[in-house]
């Protein structure tokens, strides 16, 4: 007999709430739950794949231990016993950085990676520390680090109600958004436009979103910073500058930006100085204005810079923390509000990577440096001998694939937790799988900072856990105490040191509602049936919407939210400046100083000229970077590994459409069909990223039919954006020509059978 359980989605960031129809223990169907607060019933395709993804046959159900060479099943006291042989004497012989960590996108649509991985990094104290944020987002960190002090203060668009959206290297239409947690992007966009608003994109495809706009500029790639300091250059130039209160550094910002007039860009940007201008003129203008940038915008050469004027032109409008401009959202688990004034700031560069000195950021290396710091030996420091890799995949998600799989190949020991044997797990000594997302709790402590209404859900298993799995907060749970030298002790004791530690700085907090109480009476107080649970309702009780454990009675608890299994919502976003601000000055300091010094390394970009073909990457709805390719019903259609080339270069060199094409690159070539379209402005080709899963040793048998090429091959991991760290994957230049070899014919082969 079935029944139906809801689910939040944590199939990407639009955290859109399911309905789920279970028949025994097996999710058969899944369809929008209309009664969501923040969904409202909508769903992509990824969402009603729910089934399919969670049932996925290749998923592992047992841990799996390196014996004489080979992973085999074992029970999970091996396994963590495993671990703690295997990282303990590493650290105490060759210190904590001996261990590197890395953490993957996966891990904030997981409650357990959203609670354990911090406590993880603590008790090591490794400071070899790397994420997909390297690949990804960290420009967006670094600048609002810089600009506010606080690197997770991220102003995010007030879609509902804002009157002039420019999107600048984002295709919500095809990633649901993304730094901006917003159900039904495609419908507020829609809706934008209905009610007589303007939809601007700036992107060097015509993708989905730019079809959808009123004005879509075909920028060149890597040319976003350039395009958005003329725009800012002219808000001062003609007087439209309406700066938003609690700013500091305008006079000196007008000043640092004289030169990037429009007719100075325009020649590098492929953009005529007159249509940048109107971009500016338009924004100034509009009563309510937005502008939102993302991936296209963060993984080029001046990604920091990019970030950082997305926020200028918000900020010089006016349309910082305005209804209808960028406001910043504030979620049930936040910490308690501090009365706003001044505070520690943002800092890079507090340690470098060991082999190219490339400075931290907000605690991490790049992602790209991985590979030297496990294979290069160096006189300071010890390389990294082991790895904890949580929900990652660098060898398809990094630089340079076919190094790093060498390095994993070379390390003293690995443990993966992930549910795949995938290109990465598959050099793992332990693997320790997380049970499928149904049996699961789940909560959006990430999105829900980054959400364009206020709101909060919580989700129970909709499936009971399977005899022989184990809950993922567990498996992290014992993961912390096996490297930390506890191995052994009762997984419990993890979550209770954290409500411990947390009770005890709160009710030494002036500004906290327990200050002064007794935390050990609190902590007693606190409901849930796990740790997990426990940590929740802790957090929600002490954040800005919380009853104070009592001090308002009307305010949030765990009790409270389980009795709204739909979630409660908390309203449109509200200005909050300056409280959210913890620079030192107290104010949104618009001209930092690593930013001013980076700027001379923009001006000289103003003659830079690509010569040849330069590559970009590109996004698909039924795909999540290199999840969802072992399920078939994600799969085919427009979701293909294709290099897109527009049809005047595809005739310069003479490539035809289907045919093969080679592709070269610094890091190495891949060989993959052609896809001549008009969609991709001349001079540009683009690869979709997450493909390759054509390596030995791996277990995905659907994704393996159609393996792909990995896009980050062709990148050397060189090219970084130096304040943050992150990659350039975009802009990036490459040679393209008809493949005439062997492969030619196996890749017109493998086109013929799927077609």
């Amino acid at each position: 007999m079935s029944r139906t359980a809801l689910r939040i989605c944590p199939l990407c960031e639009a955290t859109c709430g399911l309905t789920l129809t279970i028949e025994g223990t097996r999710v058969t169907h899944a369809r929008g739950d209309r009664d969501d607060v923040f969904s409202q019933g909508f769903i992509c395709p990824k969402g009603a794949s729910f089934g399919a993804v969670d049932s996925d046959p290749d998923r592992l159900r047992t841990p799996l231990v390196r014996r004489d060479g080979e992973l085999r099943e074992a029970t999970w006291e091996e396994a963590f016993d495993a671990v703690a042989a295997g990282i303990r004497p590493l650290v105490e012989r060759h210190g904590p950085n001996s261990v590197g960590v890395v953490l993957g996108n996966p891990n904030v649509h997981t409650m357990a990676g959203a609670l354990y991985p911090p406590v993880l990094l603590a008790g090591l104290g490794t400071r070899s520390v790397f994420t997909a944020s390297t690949v990804d987002q960290m420009p967006k960190h670094v600048s609002s680090g810089l600009l506010f002090g606080d690197a997770n203060a991220i102003p995010v668009p007030d879609l509902d109600r804002t009157g002039h959206l420019l999107l600048i290297g984002a295709n919500p239409l095809e990633s649901n958004g993304s730094l901006c947690t917003a159900p039904d992007f495609p419908g507020k966009l829609k809706a934008l436009k209905a009610r007589g608003g303007t939809l601007v994109v700036i992107d060097p495809r015509r993708t989905r979103t730019a079809k959808l706009a009123d004005r879509h500029i075909a920028v060149r790639p890597g040319t976003d910073a350039l395009l958005l300091a003329a725009m800012a250059q002219v808000l001062f130039e003609e007087g439209l500058t309406e700066p938003a209160p609690h700013v500091q550094g305008v006079e000196e910002l007008a000043a640092a930006l004289r030169e990037f007039t429009p007719e100075a860009v325009a020649g590098a940007c492929d953009v005529e100085a007159g249509v940048i201008r109107d971009l500016a003129r338009d924004l100034a203008a509009a009563p309510a204005a937005a502008v939102y940038g993302r991936i296209g915008s963060c993984t080029v050469p001046h990604g920091t810079l990019a970030s950082w004027l997305v926020d200028v032109l918000n900020i010089l409008t006016g349309n910082l923390d305005r209804p209808g401009g960028a406001l910043f959202p504030q979620a049930a688990t936040d910490k308690t509000p501090r009365p706003a004034g001044p505070g520690r700031g943002f800092s890079l560069g507090r340690w470098h990577s060991r082999v190219s000195r490339h400075p931290e950021a907000k605690g991490e290396l790049p992602l790209s440096a991985l590979a030297e710091e496990i294979d290069t030996a160096t006189e300071e420091g010890e390389p990294v001998r082991a790895l904890i890799a949580v929900a990652a995949n660098p060898v398809l998600s990094a630089p340079d694939g076919d190094r790093l799989d060498k390095a994993l190949d070379s390390l003293d020991f690995m443990v993966s937790v992930d549910p795949y044997l995938n290109e990465t797990s598959r050099h793992a000594d332990v693997v320790l799988p997380p049970p499928p997302p149904s049996q699961s709790p789940h909560h959006d402590f990430a999105f829900n900072t980054l959400a364009v209404r206020n709101q909060v859900r919580y989700t129970r298993p909709a499936v009971p856990l399977e005899p022989g799995r184990m809950a993922e907060t567990e498996i992290l749970a014992r993961l912390v105490l096996a490297v930390t030298g506890m191995h052994g002790a009762d997984p419990a004791a993890v979550d209770q040191m954290v409500i411990d530690q947390t009770l005890g700085k709160a009710v030494k907090e002036p500004h906290s509602p327990v200050h002064g109480g007794d935390p050990r009476e609190l902590a007693t107080r606190l409901t849930g049936d796990t740790g997990p649970e426990r940590r929740l309702d802790m957090m929600l009780r002490l954040g800005p919407y919380g009853d104070g454990f009592g001090v308002r009675p009307d305010g949030l608890s765990l009790d409270k939210l389980l009795a709204h299994p739909h979630g409660i919502d908390l309203g449109p976003l509200q200005p909050r400046l300056p409280q959210p601000l913890k620079t030192r000055s107290g104010q949104v300091e618009l001209l930092p100083g690593p930013i001013a010094d980076d700027l001379p390394r923009l001006r000289a970009a103003l003659a830079e000229r690509p010569e040849g073909l330069v590559l970009v990457g590109r996004r698909h709805l039924r795909s999540n970077n290199s999840w969802m390719h072992n399920v078939p019903a994600l799969t085919g259609g427009s979701n293909r590994c294709t290099l897109h080339i527009h049809p005047e270069d595809a005739d310069r060199l003479g490539v035809e459409d289907g045919a093969a094409v080679r592709v070269k690159g610094a890091g190495g070539e891949v060989t993959a069909p052609a896809e001549v379209t008009d969609a991709i402005r001349r001079g540009v080709v683009s690869l979709p990223h997450g493909w390759g899963h054509n390596r030995p040793g791996t277990r995905l048998s659907h994704a393996s039919t159609d393996p792909g090429v990995n896009v980050n091959q062709l990148l050397d991991g060189r090219l970084l954006d130096p304040l943050s760290g992150n990659a350039v994957l975009n802009g990036v230049p490459v040679e393209v020509a008809p493949e005439t070899g062997p492969e030619a014919s196996a890749v017109t082969e493998k086109l013929t059978a799927l077609t």
